[in-house]
């Protein structure tokens, strides 16, 4: 394995930090970017600063904004100045939002996609300029199962986040394959235990419009949609298990990194979904004549 130098996006907590302690004990540089990290993510700095020093890996925190043009620009430059490269660019940070999508402000979803799509687009216009002139590098996309498998109810401005950047992230991969950066779609399902993800979502703003819908015909909905995924999430799901599945995708050799991989135990037919809709992809490229966007170039 060589070793990579990394940058991975809200890693204060579940799987950003499970994925950075996972990597660095693989034996990588990581930079564990997160906002805050002189105000309220500081404990989360302080553990990771533990966690290197006790495990002898090569951890570090930076701070990383995703809904900062400044706040990003800074934290790459800071990574470049430190480790003098930048291989892999990990896209894990995001939020999630619950509740009848009515009950949204338009204001709200503009927020869900800041953080959840927009923050990408920060952190590839800011660091794709060094991975280009490197001429190789990757960029993981922790993607959602919601995207494409069994969407419960009330969870919309994070399902339909989750989507753009799911079929961004699709898109980025054919214009970065002739540069030499390869493209792994990480593609977690439901879990309900070993994050903060639905402990810490967020709740509509309009909560009038809200009530009509759980006093009314969908009364009892939002507790059987939670209850039902729990149940559907065997008792061993582990959500470490997608820091593992990454830490596997970047220590594979460049070239044969998979396009795409599921993490899903309750099985909520993404798998499927994607399948077909990845193969449809590439055939349209055979057919269009750009069948080597399909694989990064080696060489360059």
């Amino acid at each position: 394995m060589s070793k990579q130098v990394i940058v991975i996006t809200g890693a204060s907590s579940g799987f950003g930090a499970l994925t950075a302690r996972a990597l660095a004990k693989a034996g990588h540089t990581v930079y564990a970017g997160m906002r805050a990290t002189e105000g309220r993510n500081a404990p989360a700095v302080a553990d990771a600063a533990e966690f290197a020093r006790d495990n002898s890996v090569d951890l570090h925190s930076v701070e990383l904004d995703v809904a900062s043009d400044a706040s990003v620009v800074s934290g790459i430059a800071k990574i470049i100045v430190e480790a003098g490269r930048l291989d892999v660019i990990i896209h894990n940070a995001g939020h999630m939002s619950f509740g009848p999508a009515e009950a949204f402000t338009p204001e709200q979803f503009a927020e869900l996609f800041d953080i959840n799509v927009l923050s990408t687009q920060r952190v590839n216009r800011a660091a794709l300029p060094y991975l280009r002139k490197q001429g190789k590098g990757l960029v993981v996309w922790v993607s959602s199962s919601s995207s494409r498998g069994g969407t419960p109810p009330y969870l919309s401005p994070y399902f339909a986040a989750k989507a753009a950047m799911d079929s961004l992230a699709v898109s980025y991969a054919g214009e970065l394959t002739r540069w030499g950066i390869e493209t792994s779609i990480i593609v977690p399902g439901a879990f309900t235990k070993g994050t903060n993800h639905f402990a810490h979502s967020g709740s509509p703003a309009d909560t009038a419009r809200a009530a009509e819908y759980n006093k009314g015909p969908y009364k009892g909905v939002p507790e059987q949609a939670l209850q039902g995924l729990a149940a559907l999430e065997p008792a061993d799901a582990d959500a470490g298990a997608v820091a593992a599945a990454i830490v596997d995708v970047v220590g594979k050799p460049f070239g044969t990194r998979p396009f795409r991989v599921h993490i899903d135990p309750s099985e909520d037919g993404a798998e499927i979904v994607n399948g077909v809709a990845d193969r449809v992809r590439a055939e349209l490229f055979r057919r269009i004549g750009l069948e080597d966007l399909l694989k990064p170039a080696v060489g360059n």
